[in-house]
């Protein structure tokens, strides 16, 4: 037959009440008991599997690493699910004011959807400008994401790895396992 005592520990009582603030105005005493109640945390922290997210997205062996010169849209990405993105960017301003010199789109076969674009603001060719941007992006079914450097002398270089598939299940560095 299961015992039910009274704890009267003013520690005890102090932690739970801060731990449980919807508690405030709580009177009673705690009590314990003898009898086993099992708690099972399902939570991904719980079970151990929790990663930290700089290290969910580090670069592996399964990294992408595309160049994109001038010329037509270049396919980076084709498989679905959720892309981590790092670009460098160089663009030159080709004599055309505010012209997009290199973006990245996302494309379904049809119609193009601009992600991001580098835009240049000055009409001197030969004016160079460098960037950096850092991407997640999501391809749905029968998408892609393409990269296009439309200016002449304009350049991108893009890493692409895959962080998590259409379902939004994280895809960890190849070989990692949490512990």
């Amino acid at each position: 037959m299961a015992q039910v005592k009274s704890i009267t520990s003013d520690s005890l009582e102090s932690a739970y009440r801060g731990l449980t603030p919807s508690q405030s105005g709580f009177t009673e005493d705690l009590q314990a008991s003898n009898v086993i109640l099992p708690i099972i945390d399902l939570t991904a922290s719980a079970e151990g599997s929790s990663v930290r997210q700089d290290l969910q997205t580090a670069w592996d062996i399964t990294t992408t690493n595309v160049t994109i010169g001038t010329g037509t849209p270049t396919d980076i990405v084709t498989n679905t699910g959720f892309w981590y993105l790092y670009i460098n960017a160089t663009g030159d301003a080709g004599g055309a004011s505010q012209q997009p010199v290199n973006t990245v789109e996302l494309f379904d076969g049809v119609t193009q959807y601009p992600i991001w674009k580098q835009m240049m603001g000055s009409t001197v060719v030969g004016n160079h400008q460098q960037v950096w941007a850092q991407l997640t992006i999501f391809v749905n079914a029968g998408e892609s994401i393409r990269g296009f450097a439309g200016v002449s002398g304009s350049v991108m270089n893009v890493s692409a790895r895959q962080i998590a598939d259409i379902n939004g299940t994280l895809q960890n560095p190849r070989g990692f396992t949490p512990q």
